[in-house]
């Protein structure tokens, strides 16, 4: 297994669902991540919500961190500006060397560029999510692709130009992070609403590639 993509501050995950895909295998003529079409960025349709580090230096607008935070102290990471942020309302935040930062579940509207909050965040250290497993994790039931294979295909999406590889380039690789597990390519986006999952389906066939959405539909 090859996990690209770049580290993530432990406590702050993305819970692994079943966001559509189908059994299927990977064809090398069905697609090619050299002529891909336009990827789609979805804005939500109604409340999502967000389990993330926040963080914000000093004189720049706070961002809502999806994608991998480097454990350093201060943390490091990127990602897209979050509105109506107020750090005197919220508890457990960190201040060091000009950067403030925490770790929430948050629920607020995407409009495919910003995320805006529109309840109480609550401390990640208090929230106790559901837990939901992916049953294409079953390793009773892989996939049906090779590891060479997806392999390969990885190294496509990151030719594209798909997958981050600083913490400032969010807004050009629209992918946060991809890993090969139990025969298929999971791949990791801001938010999706079925329509990444079609894109991939129909570049590379259905059942190969997996999209998990970052930010979910707010219960």
């Amino acid at each position: 297994m090859r996990i690209s993509g770049l580290l993530v501050l432990a406590g702050v995950s993305v819970g692994l669902l079943a966001l559509g895909g189908c059994a299927g295998s990977y064809a090398p003529g069905a697609g090619s991540a050299a002529n891909p079409g336009s990827f789609p960025r979805p804005a939500a349709a109604g409340e999502v919500l967000a389990q993330a580090t926040v963080l914000q230096k000093d004189g720049e607008q706070p961002q809502l961190c999806l994608g991998g935070v480097a454990e350093s102290y201060p943390p490091q990471c990127g990602g897209p500006p979050i509105l109506g942020w107020d750090w005197a309302t919220v508890d457990q935040s960190e201040t060091a060397s000009g950067v403030t930062w925490g770790s929430y579940a948050i629920t607020g509207t995407w409009d495919a560029a910003a995320f805006t909050v529109t309840q109480p965040p609550v401390p990640l250290s208090l929230y106790d999510p559901l837990a939901q497993v992916d049953p294409r994790l079953d390793e009773a039931t892989p996939g049906p692709s090779e590891e060479s294979t997806l392999l390969r295909l990885q190294d496509e999406l990151h030719a594209a130009e798909y997958s981050p590889t600083t913490f400032s380039d969010w807004s050009e690789a629209p992918i946060l992070s991809d890993w090969t597990q139990n025969g298929y390519l999971w791949v990791s986006v801001i938010y999706d609403d079925g329509s990444i999952q079609r894109f991939f389906d129909q570049q590379w066939g259905e059942g190969v590639i997996i999209v998990q959405s970052a930010l979910l539909t707010a219960k």
